[in-house]
Order: C-alpha cells, then structure tokens, then sequence
C-alpha cells in the first residue's frame, strides 16, 4: 500500500499551508531535481518556478558556488555554537558583510534559522530595550491586516491573515493590527494615494493615542507585502508612518525576509521605498534558500540598551542551538559574493522592466482587476467584475484554479488572496520572463473560458 512516493508521503508528512483531508486524495507532486529557474517533477517534467520556492531560491537551483561553500565548511567545522563568547569565521565574516551594506547604520546582527524566528526575537529585543529604558509597558505590537510575519506563536500574532489565527488562539493580546495599505482594495472613491495615505497614518496615529503611547512598543512592516498578496505602498505611505512612529516613540521593524537581497531591484526594499528602520529581520534570500539562516540587524540605540540590561540582569538570556551556524553563514557569505560580484541585483531592474512589460497589459484581461509590482515581485488581483472589483467567492477557490493551470502549463505561481504572485529567480533570463507571462496569460483564458462554459457570469 505504502510503496510509492506519494502515498508514503501521504502516510507520513504534514504540508503546512495545506488542505490536510485533501491531501489525502490529491498527493503531493514530487520535485526531484532544480537547474538554473527550473525545477523537475518525478516524473520528469519541466517547470519555470515562477515564485523561487517560497519567494527564496534567488539564485535558482544549481548554483556550484553555494555547494562548494557549504561542502568546504562541512569539511572544516560542520557545527558550533555561539552561545558564550564562542564565535566562527563564517558567523563574523556575514555579520560584517550584513552590517556593510544595511540600507541605514546599524551596528549588530543577530542570527536564527527562520524568518518566523527573525521576527519572533525582533519582538523580544524590543520587549529587553524598553525594559532597559525603564519603560517595561511599552510592549504592545502594531501591524498591518494581510501582512505576514511568520507561522510561530509571536509572528503568527504579528501576521495580519486571519486563517493564521482561526482556532490556533492568536493572536495573543498586544499585538494590533490596522488596515491594509491596498489602495486598489481599501481606497475610498475620490481619494487619491496620497490621501489614503494621510489616512492611515492618521488610524495608526489614533490608535496609538488611544491604547497609550507609554504601552506601543514596536510596527512591523514588510516595505512591500508578499504573501498578503504584493502589495505595493502607496505614495508617501511610509514618509507619513514613520512620522507618527517617532512622534510616539515607536520602534519601526522593517521585515525584508521577503523584501533582502534584490527582489525590489535594490539590495533592500527599505531602500526602494524610504524605510528608516530600527530593526531589520531577514532570511530566504540570504542564502538564496540553499541553508536555512536568518538574521536581525540592530541599531547602535537598540545595542547599547540591550547591553545594559544584560549587565544588569548579568547574561543576555535568548539564543537558539543553530544560530549562527557556521555552514549556514557560509553559504550566506557566498550568496553576498555572488549578488555582488556577478552584478545580480544591477541586474533586477532591467528583468523588472520585462516582467513590467508582459504582466502590465494583463490589466486589459477580462479576470483582472489589477497588475501591481515591483522589481521581480509581481502580484495580478483577480476579480469577477472589473468595474465593482467585485473578488469571486472564497468558496470558489477560482485563483487556485489558475494557479492549477498555470502549474499544468509548467509554471509554478501562487493563488495569495484574491491575487496570484510571481516572484522568480534573480538569475532568471528574459526568455523564462516572457514564458512566465506567456503561460500565465493561457492559465487565464483557460480559466475564463472553463467559467463561462459552465454558466458563469461575469460582471458589466
């Protein structure tokens, strides 16, 4: 019974993000091999994986310089710790590498295995500081609806999708959400960006006035958001928030697990869209996904209150068994080598603009309501009434259907929401672009076409 791959898989593995009952029925398609922006089935069929894993494998799949940093520190130092005055040569080399090209001055790095690790410490430092300000109520958490942090208890509390938190008894109390920085989806009719803009700095400003300044401790923001659906920041968005953020003292954690290393077209989407952090969390990318490792970048401000406390309380008491790990953080060195010296993120801008060119017109198509991004992180919102923007049903499950013909196409996107998201590999050539579009694009007539057939109807 249990003989095959996939039904050994089904009798023995959870997938997380994953209709477990359905599973049971569907199986999994077995990935067996990856070279360059392709991966290949079991069975031998060839996919363009249009979102680099889950927004990660920026490099593609057969980068030799990778392997061969990680089989020469296998071959060195496989494992240690840094707990204790211990340190390794990979762990220092990344830290000063990470701290050399931060987009603002920050002075310390601080390493876990995760994105959802990153964001979870990133609370706790800003918990420690402000207990070393004298300030211990200045805990609660501010984010975004549709923004996402992570899986784990304290970033599943910052994340803003609700089926994160249905019957997982999140988010925990403190952690505070406001609206979505969507203008397509949370605009009012008249207003323009910058007007949406000013309002939501002015909710995030009222909120914080009404919960106390004296009890905001931190705003977690991605400076664009990823699995909520690529959303894109509207005009003057950030400038505006983080002039309430440092009228009431609140620290500004910019979370660029998705956003690092040359998605946006810049090093770091703080740069592409003016973020000043206090804070920056990052993983995927820093590695290019061939290690798991992620890391929080701190401010001299934030340091030397830490420092403090920890003298005071006699040991900085947070660490995790693999942060740091010598083979991880060798591989992120050479992933940083490679995004330098081989020009791969000069290179993102002119792969943006192709991707720009084919995705744009889609705007046009019947199921479209709106083509959004940046870089090579691009989102299309599917609707069934463009003038409305009326979505289609949940129930529907409609954009896993394009996601599903998109995928018998060979192409590998993600229904988010009501958008489908497409972030491939940095090293991708426009060629794989253009197919990237081309075979979207069939994956929506088909989808229109199978809708219409069978009695649908869409709006005027």
């Amino acid at each position: 019974m249990y003989n095959s791959l996939r039904m050994r898989d089904i009798a023995s593995q959870i997938h997380p993000q994953t209709n477990l009952a359905a599973h049971e029925t569907v199986g999994p398609t077995i990935m067996a091999r990856g070279e360059g922006a392709y991966v290949y089935d079991d069975d031998g069929k060839q996919y363009i994986e249009g979102m680099s894993g889950l927004w990660c494998a920026a490099l593609g799949m057969s980068e030799k310089r990778l392997v061969d940093a990680a089989t020469r520190q296998l071959n060195t130092l496989p494992y240690y710790q840094n707990f204790a005055h211990r340190a390794t040569e990979p762990a220092i080399e990344l830290s000063e590498r990470l701290l050399k090209i931060a987009p603002v001055p920050m002075s310390k790095v601080l390493f876990q295995s995760s994105g959802s690790e990153a964001n979870d410490t990133a609370v706790k430092l800003a918990w420690y500081y402000f207990h070393a300000q004298g300030k211990p109520e200045k805990k609660k958490i501010i984010a975004r609806n549709r923004g996402y942090h992570g899986t784990s208890i304290g970033s599943a509390s910052i994340t803003g999708l609700p089926h994160l938190h249905r019957e997982f008894n999140l988010p925990l109390p403190g952690f505070l959400h406001v609206t979505c920085p969507h203008f397509y989806r949370e605009g009012r009719p008249g207003e323009t960006e910058e007007d949406f803009s000013t309002r939501l700095a002015e909710e995030l400003d009222a909120l914080i006035v009404a919960e106390g300044p004296d009890t905001v401790a931190a705003f977690f923001a991605e400076p664009a958001m990823g699995t909520g659906g690529v959303v894109i920041p509207p005009k003057t968005y950030f400038e505006k928030i983080q002039k309430v953020l440092k009228k009431h003292d609140v620290l500004l954690v910019a979370d660029e697990v998705i956003t690092g290393f040359g998605r946006t077209g810049a090093w770091w989407g703080s740069q592409t869209f003016g973020l000043e952090p206090d804070m920056i969390t990052c993983a995927k990318a820093l590695t290019a996904a061939y290690m798991p490792l992620s890391a929080v970048l701190l401010s001299e401000r934030l340091y030397a209150g830490m420092k403090a406390q920890s003298e005071k309380i006699g040991v900085f008491g947070h660490g995790y068994t693999y942060g740091a790990h010598p083979v991880a953080c060798a591989v992120g060195v050479e992933a940083l080598r490679i995004y330098e010296e081989d020009g791969i993120i000069d290179g993102v801008a002119a792969l943006g603009e192709r991707m720009a060119e084919g995705m744009l017109p889609l705007a046009e198509h019947p199921l479209v309501g709106e083509v959004r991004g940046v870089g090579l992180m691009w989102g299309v919102e599917i609707v069934r009434d463009k003038r409305t923007r009326e979505a289609f049903p949940a129930d529907m499950q409609f954009g896993i259907g394009i996601q599903n013909r998109a995928f018998e196409n060979g192409l590998v996107c993600r229904s988010l929401g009501t958008a489908i998201a497409f972030a491939p590999p940095l090293i991708s050539t426009p060629e794989q672009i253009d197919a990237v579009v081309s075979r979207f694009r069939d994956a929506l007539d088909r989808s229109l076409d199978a809708y219409l057939a069978g009695g649908g109807r869409l709006g005027e």
